[in-house]
């Protein structure tokens, strides 16, 4: 009988050779299950860089060890945590883009990015470093350059994520510098200087990458000063001269120029944007105390002067607190408080006394640099006090005093004079008995600079007018 099947308790392990089978007579027909089921096997399939394939089936395994993920749509807002071993292609035809790294890392992990639609350059991807480094740095990475295409691989926790390879992202190494329109540009070396008058916007279109290569910083300086405020005065009565407009000012972390003492020296970060700029005018020339408007430039806001009293007959009005306060004035003896409300350092000084009594002599106006003076005794032909004087500054290139106080008044005859503005443009005070004597001087416009005040009896209207704000933006662009 001719054996067809034999058991395995009658082969030694490791006993059976190919050279023990004359050719051709094993088949798969003699096979009694014909092939090795996955089954009989302890494992069934192969798994390569996230793509599983079963035995015996057929795959494309990716090559470059990179699991490509469907396209992320940016919104501008929400951000993409990516994973280890994937790749993102991210479109930013409507916004710009966000996306994290990986929380946690260990080395040789790698994620890739790719640009959709070629719009990196309109709207920059940010690369959120998610408590880890990149490139050694501790900063988020901007990719602002069109079609670019970037892996980053995780090495340690000192150099953390590294750009493995990089196509048409020359801005990631490259020097860049801040680069904005608005207001009237000047330059002074390396530094362009915004200067804005009047209302406007300052647009950012590119800010400086010094933390990474080089570049200029991401700061700026800024001066913003607020309308000064009038002095006050009526036609039977008088009055102390208005305080300047807060005077604020924040110079960069690489001090480029002298600043006034009243500098912040850590500047402003700023982003690529538009920040509007609100330039604040100064109290009206009337019959009343008014203060001057704020000024404002991004998170920077400088109160507006305070007005002068307006003496005692026949409505009285008090002297206004602001960025300085306005001077005192007949009855009401009192100056009012400067730095209001109160920021660091402070944006500017109280404003001056009167004679009190009768009220021959008004109180000047409060200056950023100083407070407005007190009037002498109360007697025919004391004085007017002089305004506080302004700040000087040479962040437009030059030494400018600014945002000094506004004069006060004085009935004197020929016995005295009306108190002189404030160093900075402030307005002197009126001079009373005098039938040529004009109005009260008004403030210098784009000082600050309080007006004077207006004096009983005299010639003319109300108290001077402030002169309006001023804001001025400077940064380096080489």
């Amino acid at each position: 009988m001719a054996i067809n099947k034999v058991g395995s308790k009658g082969i030694v392990d490791c006993s059976v050779a190919a050279a023990d089978f004359a050719p051709g007579t094993i088949t798969s027909a003699k096979i009694a299950d014909c092939a090795v089921s996955n089954a009989k096997l302890s494992n069934s399939s192969v798994t390569v860089a996230g793509t599983t394939v079963a035995l015996g089936a057929s795959g494309t395994i990716n090559n470059s060890f990179v699991e490509w993920q469907s396209k992320v749509t940016s919104d501008g807002s929400t951000v993409t945590t990516m994973v280890a071993g994937r790749g993102y292609i991210v479109d930013n035809s409507s916004a710009v883009g966000l996306v994290k790294l990986p929380a946690s890392a260990v080395i040789g992990d790698r994620v890739v990015i790719k640009d959709y639609a070629g719009n990196f350059g309109t709207n920059k991807l940010t690369i959120q470093r998610n408590g880890h480094k990149i490139q050694g740095a501790t900063n988020n990475s901007e990719i602002k350059t069109n079609r670019a295409s970037v892996s980053l691989v995780y090495v340690d926790a000192t150099k953390g994520w590294l750009y493995e390879d990089e196509h048409n992202i020359g801005d990631l190494r490259k020097p860049l510098f801040t680069q904005a329109t608005g207001g009237t540009v000047t330059e002074s070396g390396d530094y362009k200087i915004h200067t804005f008058t009047g209302d406007g916007n300052f647009v950012v279109s590119q800010i400086g990458n010094a933390p990474l290569s080089g570049g200029g910083p991401s700061t700026v300086s800024y001066l913003v000063i607020a309308g000064g405020g009038g002095g006050g005065g009526h036609p039977a009565s008088n009055g102390g001269g208005g305080g300047a407009g807060g005077f604020r000012e924040g110079r960069d972390i690489s001090p480029s120029y002298t600043a006034s003492p009243l500098v912040n020296s850590s500047g402003l970060t700023i982003a690529a944007q538009t920040y509007p700029v609100t330039v604040g005018g100064g109290g009206a020339s009337c019959f009343s105390s008014t203060p001057g408007s704020n000024s404002v430039f991004s998170t920077i806001t400088s109160a507006g002067g305070g007005g002068g009293s307006s003496g005692y007959s026949p409505a009285p009005a008090t002297a206004k607190t602001g960025g300085s306060g306005g001077g005192g004035s007949g009855g009401q003896t009192s100056g009012a408080s400067g730095n209001t409300p109160p920021v660091s350092p402070p944006q500017g000084n109280d404003g001056g006394d009167s004679s009190g009594g009768s009220g021959y002599a008004g109180g000047g106006g409060g200056g950023a640099g100083q407070a407005g003076a007190d009037a002498g005794p109360d007697s025919y032909g004391t004085p007017g006090a002089a305004g506080g004087n302004g700040a000087s500054s040479q962040i437009t290139g030059s030494a400018v005093i600014r945002a000094g106080g506004g004069g006060g008044f004085s009935y004197a005859g020929t016995g005295g004079a009306a108190g002189p503005g404030g160093g900075g443009a402030g307005g002197r005070g009126q001079n009373s008995p005098s039938p040529t004597d004009t109005n009260a001087g008004s403030g210098t416009a784009n000082t600050g600079g309080g007006g004077g005040g207006r004096a009983i009896a005299s010639a003319g209207g109300g108290g001077g007018a402030g002169g309006k704000g001023l804001v001025v933006i400077r940064y380096k662009f080489q």
